[in-house]
């Protein structure tokens, strides 16, 4: 990639998904297939939530395919004087647009956008793979995760 290239961070787009979203979020965890229908009604679904639940991408411009991704919804609570708190899911970078910062740059727009939402806080769940990486974007870990799935 020339230094010339940008890469812009934008809300996630009904269009995205013959864009390569979904083999993007295959490259994190399990993701089935998703048809034309089910991708719509969820979009609609979380778009109504509006700024309470953001999905943002980078679009490679050059490829057209979608290379970054990631979400934060925000939690509203009776804690802190009915404060909020963000939470950061499904945080991927394209296997083969590793290193150009795109992660941060993904981070860096979900945290900001919880903060001008008010939240007192952020939080997330990595690997400990990845715990270095979220430290060089300023978290830091806190106490354990727990899991329970259900299927």
């Amino acid at each position: 990639m020339d230094a010339e290239h940008k890469f812009g961070v934008r809300k996630l787009e009904i269009l995205d998904k013959s864009k390569g979203f979904i083999e993007l979020l295959q490259q994190l965890t399990i993701c089935d297939s998703v048809s034309d229908k089910e991708f719509e009604e969820r979009f609609q679904e979380i778009n109504s939530y509006g700024d309470n639940h953001l999905i943002c991408v980078i679009e490679d411009d050059r490829s057209g395919k979608i290379i970054a991704t990631g979400s934060v919804f925000i939690e509203k609570k009776f804690l802190r004087n009915c404060g909020k708190v963000g939470h950061i899911e499904d945080v991927v970078v394209d296997s083969a647009a590793r290193g150009m910062q795109l992660g941060k740059k993904i981070i860096e727009f979900l945290t900001d956008h919880a903060h001008s939402m008010g939240c007192y806080k952020v939080i997330l769940d990595c690997s400990l793979e990845n715990k270095a990486f979220y430290e060089k974007c300023g978290y830091k870990q806190k106490e354990v995760q727990m899991v329970k799935y259900f299927m």
